[in-house]
């Protein structure tokens, strides 16, 4: 099930997109906001696969709310206006809808999320950080820190993404068979896990501790 949101200041283009979304299946069309503060407090609550968002709003332009966005979500732009065509592409748009679209159109871009997220997820995460979108290869992964209201997700070639996110939302987005949590602080791949020693995890030149939480689910991984 692909979970969306719409944004629009129009209230009429919101409800012809509730319209189309509520005809498709495996589409759950969560809420429609006519406001930017309203989708982005829902935004920094729940976890959303796919925006419909327009892109001449009152206040900040809606390419630059989607860059400001800390979780990884697919957007397909609903728009009056073609000259964003080009630039909406380059930030890895799925599809550009310009208004009026018919629900064929609706549906064909639609159907373009359920086949990248087919793909994709299965090898890559995504994630937006430093104002780009990186598609980070699963096997790359060393181990994801948290630190507040951001992880760092520490890469095998030593490298480090610094991204806004909590470590609940970035879990959703890893394949569970593939990583683990096994501290409030820490994930880990399965894959890197050689050795534990006195409860703590290492990784290269990392020690991680295993948090009293974890510990059952841990040595489950690890003894079978």
């Amino acid at each position: 099930m692909i979970k969306a949101i719409a944004l629009d200041d129009e209230i009429l283009a919101l409800k012809i997109i509730e319209n189309y979304a509520g005809n498709i299946e495996n589409l759950s069309l969560e809420k429609i906001f006519n406001t930017q503060s309203d989708a982005q407090k829902y935004l920094n609550k729940f976890p959303v696969d796919l925006i419909f968002l327009d892109i001449e709003m009152p206040s900040k332009n809606g390419m630059d709310f989607y860059k400001s966005i800390s979780q990884h979500t697919k957007v397909i732009f609903t728009t009056a206006y073609s000259e964003y065509a080009v630039d909406a592409f380059n930030i890895n748009a799925v599809d550009y809808l310009l208004k009026p679209f018919s629900f064929e159109r609706f549906k064909a871009a639609v159907e373009k999320v359920k086949i990248t997220t087919g793909k994709d997820e299965a090898k890559y995460l995504s994630i937006r950080a430093d104002y780009k979108l990186h598609k980070i290869n699963f096997e790359d992964i060393l181990l994801i820190e948290g630190l507040d209201d951001y992880i760092k997700i520490h890469l095998t070639d030593h490298s480090i993404i610094t991204a806004r996110s909590s470590m609940k939302n970035i879990l959703e987005k890893l394949p569970e068979k593939d990583f683990l949590r096994v501290h409030r602080s820490y994930i880990v791949p399965v894959l890197h896990i050689k050795t534990i020693v006195n409860r703590n995890i290492h990784i290269e030149d990392f020690i991680i501790p295993i948090g009293d939480t974890y510990k059952d689910a841990v040595m489950k991984i690890v003894n079978k």
